[in-house]
């Protein structure tokens, strides 16, 4: 894990499935001062792995950077920590998970789900498939609202072709153990207190295993969190960005 960088940082944002810059829209506009954020995109990459190299590619030469990923974008996040640790000076995992695919009935089942959203949005569009998903993954609170609208046109903007290709990387996500456990620079994990996706109970596991990480709940958002509650996620931002190392010579 390389050293914290003195000063103004590069802060690499992973978006998560489906999403685009606008996720991380709020928090480059609200950390202008402290970092220079570049927004990754997945293109058609159907795997994390790939994913991870293009964001990779992002950032010039072998220079270090801060590393925050929200849903999908914390796997790509955990999969660039694996491939290029020594550049890594914190990340900032959110909204997200960290284990493979379940074997048995949970992880067919789960290959259900994501098969049967994938059938929607071929048959009756990007956007129908959006107004279905979208209510599980905001507060009930934002439903009908500004937010909703906006990950509608965030989803709108994407294709089915995309989708399965995410979908296929999902479904083949490898176990984060490694990575998690070898941590020792700042490091945030961050969930909404509503989120059904990615429950506040699977970012407790994760604390398990990075003890000295901080774990900030944020109250009344479900799993769009950057775009749900942004003044508090970029308040939480600033803290971790300014945290210095405290075990440098561990090892990730």
């Amino acid at each position: 894990m390389g050293m914290p960088v003195a000063g103004r940082q590069t802060l690499l944002l992973i978006p998560g499935l489906l999403c685009d810059s606008t996720v991380w829209r709020a928090q480059c506009a609200d950390l202008v001062d402290l970092a220079d954020c570049i927004v990754a995109d997945h293109g058609d990459s159907d795997s994390l792995e790939n994913m991870a190299r293009r964001a990779l590619a992002l950032v010039p030469g072998e220079a270090s950077f801060a590393l925050a990923g929200h849903s999908m974008g914390g796997r790509v996040a955990l999969e660039i920590l694996r491939l290029a640790p020594a550049r890594v000076t914190r990340i900032a995992l959110m909204d997200t998970g960290y284990q493979a695919r379940p074997p048995g009935h949970a992880g067919e089942a789960e290959q259900t789900g994501r098969k049967a959203l994938l059938d929607q949005a071929r048959a009756q569009g990007m956007r129908a498939m959006g107004e279905a998903w979208s209510r599980g993954m905001l507060h009930p609170d934002r439903l009908g609202g500004p937010v909703q609208e906006e990950v509608l046109r965030m989803i709108e903007r994407s294709t089915p072709a995309r989708f399965e290709a995410q979908i296929h990387a999902l479904l083949r996500r490898p176990d984060a153990t490694p990575q998690l456990v070898a941590l020792a620079a700042p490091t945030l994990l961050l969930c909404g207190r509503d989120d059904t996706w990615s429950p506040v109970s699977r970012h407790i596991e994760m604390q398990r295993l990075v003890p000295e990480a901080e774990l900030v709940i944020i109250e009344n958002s479900g799993h769009m969190v950057t775009m749900e509650r942004p003044v508090e996620v970029g308040q939480a931002m600033r803290k971790w960005l300014a945290a210095r190392e405290t075990n440098p010579g561990k090892p990730c």
